[in-house]
């Protein structure tokens, strides 16, 4: 029975983060189910930094996210940002889309037609009627991101254990006893950052769920036109989240932008999906598509109010619920990392009292 203060039962940005911002101050196990971290949605990522995406509580955590991001000491040399650009376009049907986005965004340009298809040619004159540009929306390094974070991790200790899927949970005598293929673990707190899983866990732990959504995410590379050279447009997305466009190495990565609930699992794409949305881009921009060079997908979790999981669970001790982020874990990655830690380590969190009460567990008892 390997013993720690603190183990984390989840290998991706969430919980490697929380790691990190641990392990200083105790003794840390990270359990992962698969042979590396990040398999699943943090590998998956659009990797993109938009101050603007989610509803307030989520804005609130980019916001605090950024300044790390930008200078992430004892993580990375430097920046993990690179500018990118983001651009919401409507056509007529998608106009009050857009106005609800804007309502509370910081940073956001209004952009008329000609505008926005000067940011990005490809867009159809037909088809574009309004648009929006967060010029501050920037890409991110997220494998530099989490090896910088499992780095630090390790260095002050923290070990990641693989091919370590819970197969039971039980509290004895004020710890956690945690079963896996890989060996017996026990500690005081336990850390839910499964992910799609994570639900599946507090049900082990006898611990009430949350009702988290498991949502696929599809995306294809495709090649530009002949002739254009892409790599510092903006991503452009449909106002009424139907498909988006980011370039990516020269190339186009699309997506239909999909939500379509599924069990956790490995998930693939599928080809009607996938189909349907690179219609709609079509539709939009003079893109052609003949080819899918690469197709993948992964999963979304979402909690029913799409806003994160993150705090204590009021029915019993030491189970710390860090889940529920949707598609925003990488950029919300540093301030949920540290507020992971500082629950765990029992210190006060940066975050005002309205963001800790809008992501606690609580939030979903009668």
């Amino acid at each position: 029975m390997k013993t720690a203060d603190v183990i984390i039962i989840g290998g991706g940005i969430a919980g490697i983060g929380a790691a990190a911002r641990i392990a200083p101050e105790a003794s840390v196990v990270i359990l992962e189910m698969e042979d590396a971290p990040a398999r699943h949605a943090t590998g998956r990522s659009a990797a993109i930094y938009i101050r603007n995406y989610g509803n307030a509580t989520l804005r609130a955590l980019n916001a605090a996210s950024e300044p790390v991001l930008s200078e992430p000491a004892g993580i990375s040399d430097s920046s993990l940002l690179t500018p990118r650009g983001e651009m919401i376009v409507a056509d007529e049907a998608g106009i009050t889309s857009l106005e609800s986005y804007l309502d509370g965004s910081d940073g956001l340009e209004r952009l008329d037609a000609s505008e926005a298809i000067e940011l990005f040619p490809l867009l159809r004159r037909d088809w574009v009627q309004a648009a929006a540009f967060e010029k501050a929306a920037q890409d991110i390094d997220v494998d530099r991101l989490l090896q910088g974070f499992l780095k630090l991790a390790r260095r002050h200790g923290a070990e990641l254990v693989t091919n370590a899927a819970v197969t039971g949970i039980q509290r004895h005598e004020n710890l956690w006893q945690i079963e896996t293929p890989a060996g017996r673990f026990q500690a005081p707190v336990v850390v839910n950052a499964a992910g799609a899983w994570a639900d599946q866990v507090a049900a082990l732990a006898e611990v009430d769920k949350v009702g988290l959504s498991a949502l696929r995410r599809s995306a294809a590379i495709i090649a530009p036109p002949p002739g254009l050279a892409p790599n510092h447009w903006p991503l452009v997305a449909s106002a009424a989240e139907d498909w988006y466009i980011k370039p990516d190495a020269g190339k186009f990565m699309v997506s239909p932008a999909d939500e379509d609930p599924v069990e956790p699992h490995d998930a693939w794409p599928d080809d009607m999906v996938l189909a349907e949305g690179i219609y709609r881009a079509e539709q939009a921009a003079d893109l052609q598509v003949k080819r899918l060079e690469h197709t993948w997908a992964g999963l979304r979790t979402f909690a029913p109010d799409r806003t994160p999981v993150v705090g204590f669970a009021p029915e019993v001790d030491g189970f710390l619920w860090l889940a529920g982020q949707g598609g925003y874990g990488v950029q919300t990655a540093p301030a949920l990392s540290q507020l992971a830690a500082d629950l765990c380590l029992g210190k006060s969190s940066s975050l005002s009292r309205e963001i800790l009460t809008s992501l606690h567990p609580s939030r979903f008892q009668g």
